[in-house]
């Protein structure tokens, strides 16, 4: 919630003026949900005196209930204000969770509004004020001598507002005739299109109708469209238009704070002319000229030059500038505020290439970065994110490969805050470490708050641009995912989004998914995650765990191994010769020497708290390979591991790889018959995962985004697998269902 004071700041930046109805009934929402008091939306609406009505804000107060998909929270009132010119608190200064923070470079921003130093507009005078020409010329320039011009010279003062209001006007003569009259009045302009009240002025429509009336249906072609904003002053309006290279076919003042751009839309039908609006208004909006969206119609009235109001002249500004049509200023704007690199040529790089970012992990993984950790549950994926983050700040060892120290942080969206911090200590102290550089870790968490990784991305950002951090972990990616997984584009433009965390953070970003269900050993390790194959071949590096069946005879020898170094540390305690004669490993052969030099209940006491639970922790131990692919590194040979809670212990000795579990094929070459095997399980487990996902649903498509092959080598799977058919409409099935 913000405090009164800073939703006045937000709002000293929002002129109702400048809102429609929807903009103006949102900063209501939005107010009531910051819990503020309905006087502070009425103190502001009041500054819109044409419109404002005393006792409508308390009415529509009422009526806001904040449903779940309606609610108006207090980002809106920050990206209005901010649009309007506001710089919330300066830099550093802490912002809401749902405020809205576009730091990287936006499309469509062309004016820095920091630099805008005002074109000034003069009124005609004298012998240059000349009413006739002023009008002839914006017919002829938006007319064709043919077609129906709407002009409105009545108006009425409408008692509600005060204000003066065009009445329906006329609209079945031409632009020819109009400006043939205009020419042989003398002067008299009153005498062809009626006399106007010098108060309100005149008024004429910018498209051209179909001399049967004045509404949408009657536009003929939607060529124009009207930029008007009087939020800002005439000098500011006029060099943002400028600026902005508008294809502006003529500009009119109206004789008041606003200036009237008539821009050229030439859309082929009402739809087109819509959106090529709203894609105008945005551009504007995003400039910082606050657009009428009340504007949009493409019959609206606007204000007819040569005319006189309240004393002041509606005059023509400006003629034919900026780009030449709506197409070419469209492209021009998207070339001009896009942040892409130019190409580079070869040539001039050859003998000064850039030097390579350097290693983050040795061997594994670069600075700057993208890394995917995948496994199943209970692999310790989590864990394994902790130990990098400490290995990372101490600069030691992970999985053997040696890390460069720095500082990191770690993106908690999973456990509660407390958890997560006594996991961290927990690792520290399994493995043995000093916390000599625990300074270098911060953990951001965000359980029950987490949001999607477009709206995430951001917000780290902002928090993490000062921090110099070498890394940044995001634990688990399931909580931000952002579309369907098994999408290709939605998982594409997801994975687009740490790419911004790194570059514009220059540091890793690592991140852990889940295996896609059904049986893995099969399958490549760039094929295992769930989803989409986009998550295997987006990251700089794929580490994957897969489970090793671990047998009896393994935990054994793991038990002797652990049991005996721990004797073998009291009998040295006890005397420096204790162990002498017994082999490294002989846990009985020690025990038995301890219980015959230690008292009985010395030693019983030493059986139940040393020795037990170590045997008991041993029996609990799972069997991991860390295999994977590699972008900037060779690949490495398939690493094994011990999960012991909470932390993961090299195989050294090799006796997982070299035990009869099921990967105990990996440092062999597969025969015909086993990779024909591995092709009909991979398209089994494949078919099970998708109609786990899609209610039975399976396609050839689906099987080809999950495998991550071709519809044709997925055919060939499925032809030699044998149990299944496809349909003429590429829908697979088992044999058995017919």
């Amino acid at each position: 919630m913000r405090t009164p004071d800073e939703l006045k700041e937000m709002l000293n930046y929002i002129d109702p003026v400048g809102l429609d109805y929807g903009a103006w009934v949102a900063v209501g929402m939005a107010l009531k949900e910051e819990g503020a008091a309905v006087s502070l939306w009425d103190e502001w609406s009041q500054r819109d005196a044409a419109r404002y009505h005393a006792g409508e804000c308390e009415r529509k107060w009422d009526s806001f209930r904040g449903e779940a998909g309606a609610k108006v929270t207090g980002g809106t009132l920050y990206e209005m204000a901010c649009q309007g010119g506001w710089v919330p608190g300066g830099v550093g200064a802490a912002l809401a969770w749902d405020d809205i923070i576009n730091d990287a470079p936006r499309d469509g921003v062309i004016v820095d509004k920091n630099w805008i130093e005002g074109k000034e507009v003069h009124e005609p005078t004298g012998k240059s004020w000349n009413p006739v020409k002023e009008i002839t010329d914006y017919i002829s320039i938006l007319f064709d001598s043919t077609e129906y011009v709407g002009y409105v010279t009545e108006s009425y003062n409408d008692a509600e507002t005060g204000r003066y209001l065009p009445a329906r006007g006329k609209f079945k003569r031409t632009a020819g005739e109009l400006i043939e009259e205009l020419n042989k009045s003398g002067g008299d302009i009153g005498a062809v299109l009626g006399d106007y009240n010098e108060t309100s002025g005149a008024w004429i429509r910018f498209n051209p109708l179909d001399g049967e009336g004045v509404k949408n249906s009657n536009v003929t072609e939607y060529r124009f469209a009207l930029v008007e904003s009087d939020a800002t002053d005439i000098p500011t309006q006029y060099e943002i238009l400028c600026r902005l290279e508008l294809p502006i076919a003529v500009i009119v003042h109206s004789g008041r704070k606003s200036l009237h751009a008539i821009v050229r839309i030439d859309a082929a039908n009402y739809d087109e002319y819509r959106k090529r609006v709203d894609y105008l208004y945005s551009i504007c909006e995003k400039n910082g000229l606050a657009v009428d969206k009340q504007n949009r119609n493409p019959s609206r009235l606007s204000r007819m030059p040569g005319v006189m109001r309240d004393g002041k002249k509606q005059f023509i500004v400006a003629r034919n500038i900026g780009k030449k049509s709506f197409v070419e200023w469209q492209e021009w704007i998207e070339a001009e505020s896009d942040d892409l690199p130019d190409p580079e040529n070869m040539a001039t790089v050859w003998d000064s290439l850039p030097p390579l970012s350097p290693p983050l992990i040795d061997g594994v993984l670069r600075q700057g970065h993208k890394m995917l950790i995948a496994g199943p549950s209970k692999a310790g994926k989590s864990f394994a994110l902790i130990e990098l983050a400490i290995s990372i700040a101490e600069g030691r060892e992970w999985f053997g490969w040696p890390c460069q120290q720095g500082r990191v942080m770690y993106v908690n969206l999973e456990l509660d805050p407390a958890s997560c911090l006594h996991r961290l200590r927990d690792v520290y102290e399994a493995r043995k470490l000093t916390p000599n550089n625990i300074k270098n870790i911060d953990v951001w968490n965000l359980r029950g708050r987490s949001v999607p990784m477009d709206k995430l991305a951001p917000k780290l950002i902002r928090r993490a641009r000062s921090k110099g951090y070498i890394a940044v972990i995001i634990d688990p990616i399931y909580k931000i995912i952002t579309g369907d997984e098994n999408s290709a584009d939605q998982m594409a433009r997801f994975c687009n989004q740490f790419d911004k965390v790194c570059t514009e953070l220059n540091c890793a970003v690592i991140y852990c998914h889940h295996h896609s269900k059904g049986e893995q050993s099969g399958k490549r390790a760039m094929d295992r995650a769930s989803g989409s194959g986009v998550f295997a071949r987006d990251p700089d590096a794929l580490l994957d765990f897969l489970q090793i069946e671990v047998e009896p005879d393994m935990l054994a020898l793991e038990r002797n191994k652990a049991v005996a170094a721990v004797v073998r540390e009291m009998l040295q305690k006890t005397t420096p010769k204790g162990a002498e004669g017994l082999g490294v490993n002989d846990a009985r052969g020690m025990l038995e020497r301890l219980a015959s030099w230690m008292p009985s209940n010395e030693y019983e006491q030493f059986i139940a708290d040393t020795v037990e639970p170590i045997r008991e922790r041993i029996n609990h131990r799972t069997g991991w390979v860390i295999d994977g692919t590699l972008r900037e590194f060779p690949t490495f040979t398939p690493r094994s591991a011990w999960f012991d809670y909470p932390i993961h212990t090299l195989d050294h000795d090799g006796i997982l790889l070299k035990g009869r579990g099921g990967t105990s094929n990996l440092g062999r070459k597969k025969s015909a018959e086993d990779r024909e095997n591995d092709r009909k399980e991979s398209i089994e487990s494949a078919f099970d995962a998708v109609a786990g996902f899609n209610e039975g649903k399976v396609t050839l498509k689906d099987l080809s985004e999950y495998l991550g092959k071709s519809i044709r080598t997925v055919r060939n799977y499925l032809n030699e697998n044998g149990s299944f058919q496809t349909s003429s409409k590429g829908v697979v099935s088992r044999r058995d269902n017919e």
